[in-house]
């Protein structure tokens, strides 16, 4: 049937022009253009994503990897007290929460790609300082602590990490993405503590040493410094909303929303990182165990189990509501330090073992229904406000938020080993700190439902 002179024929929408330039810089990049976005865009998404999250994981690794260390230094000749352990344990979490905040901004000012690479790079630093330190047992206790401390970059790589991955996807698939790219980098809190006894133990047997529990990882750092080099890119389109920043910042549900995070990913990165000093004090004979030559530490139980339940715990918030899901898993985590303390007196490891998990669980489940919570917060503010203008400001802040709420949550992993070791110091025993933590995670829960659950003008009368 022949087509009418005058007929209109519709054709395909062109994509929004997206060009390269040196320094692999894309400019005209609209992830909401969905014709761009099927052509060319998702594949440099996902190749993004994926180098983003190899860096990330290595610089969770890097963050964690005192908690593992720290227990093998009376072995290699080092003479510390409990209370320098808790200390190297501590100080990296608290000098990557601290980083997060700047690390927020920097992917706008210098590109994903190039500060990825300046990201993986910094951690060489602690990574070779590491492994010449551990090698000599007289080494003062300051430069430990320094050297542990610059451990910390790699907890900031988190924040820096999620911001240039959230330029990449549509609102439609962010959840998804953020999603991998935060467990992805959890998961290297694991990873750290089950090779890292592995390989210094086989490297032993070969006349290496400690060091190896750094040295081990540079290869790796500098293939995830030529991957982001080689097929990352840098967005022009990347800009820091600062205006939502200082919004962000007067909003009380960020607040709010940190004390809570605290209790969640704190509690998850702060008993991720004492897990093998606890082990080894409570049942310093199941600390390692010998497979095949090689030591084998069940501490990275608890990080993996963490990391693996907190995509979950969105999924579960997605269904049941954030609110909800987050006050039950503080309720398994109350119950489940309860259980710590009374059953620590019969000496049963793998109780001990057991219920520790199940905190673990709880935290990640908790972790994932926190953060789920915060863009419906923010939603509810800007339907309560009302207008256009106040949804999108809603919808800035909340994008800032993350970030902020993200960094302060952090500062729970420096409050755990410290409650800890002030307790163990105090009293000789643990349960005063974890009797603190029930009444923590108790206030916590009670502050997310009389917030969250009951319906209020200022939120649009939702329960989040």
């Amino acid at each position: 049937m022949a087509t009418p002179a005058n007929a209109i024929t519709k054709t395909p929408a062109a994509p929004a022009p997206l060009t390269a330039r040196s320094g692999r810089w894309l400019d005209g990049w609209n992830a909401e253009d969905s014709v761009q976005w099927e052509t060319q865009g998702r594949a440099i998404a996902r190749r993004n994503l994926g180098w983003s999250i190899f860096a990330e994981f290595l610089g969770f690794v890097i963050w964690q990897l005192w908690s593992v260390v720290v227990v093998m230094l009376p072995g290699a000749g080092f003479d510390l007290t409990s209370g320098q352990q808790f200390w190297l344990i501590s100080v990296p979490t608290l000098v990557g929460a601290t980083l997060r905040i700047p690390y927020t901004f920097v992917v706008a000012k210098f590109g994903g790609r190039n500060w990825t690479i300046v990201s993986a790079g910094l951690l060489l630093i602690p990574a070779i300082l590491l492994g010449i330190v551990v090698q000599h047992p007289e080494t003062p206790f300051a430069i430990l602590l320094l050297v542990a401390a610059l451990g910390g970059v790699g907890g900031g790589n988190f924040a820096s990490s999620m911001a240039n991955i959230t330029y990449f996807f549509p609102q439609k698939e962010k959840g998804w993405a953020l999603g991998l790219n935060a467990a992805g980098g959890n998961l290297g809190a694991a990873v750290a503590q089950f090779t890292v006894p592995i390989v210094v133990t086989l490297g032993a047997a070969a006349g290496l040493g400690l060091g190896l529990a750094g040295w081990m990882w540079v290869p790796f750092i500098l293939l995830a410094m030529f991957g982001a080099a080689k097929w990352m890119d840098n967005l022009s389109a990347a800009k820091t909303d600062f205006a939502g920043v200082a919004a962000a910042l007067r909003e009380k549900h960020l607040w709010i929303m940190s004390f809570i995070y605290i209790g969640t990913f704190g509690s998850f990165i702060g008993f991720a990182g004492v897990f093998p000093k606890l082990i080894a004090d409570q049942f310093p004979e199941f600390s390692t165990f010998t497979v095949a030559g090689a030591s084998l530490s069940l501490a990275f139980l608890g990080a993996l189990t963490g990391s693996l339940a907190r995509p979950y715990g969105g999924r579960l918030a997605d269904r049941i509501g954030g609110a909800r899901m987050t006050i039950v898993a503080f309720a398994v985590m109350i119950a489940a330090t309860i259980a710590v303390i009374l059953t620590l007196p019969l000496g049963n490891f793998w109780l001990f073992l057991g219920l520790f998990l199940v905190l673990f669980l709880a935290s990640g489940i908790g972790n994932g229904s926190a953060y789920r919570m915060i863009p419906s917060i923010f939603a509810a503010r800007g339907a309560a406000l009302a207008g256009a203008e106040h949804a999108v400001s809603a919808q800035r802040q909340s994008a800032a938020a993350v970030g902020i709420i993200s960094a302060v949550g952090g500062y729970g992993g420096f409050l755990i080993p410290q409650v800890l070791n002030a307790s163990q110091a105090s009293t000789g025993a643990y349960d005063a700190a974890f009797w603190g933590f029930v009444a923590m995670y108790a206030v916590m829960a009670v502050v997310t439902g009389v917030v969250y659950l009951i319906p209020r003008d200022s939120l649009d009368r939702r329960i989040v």
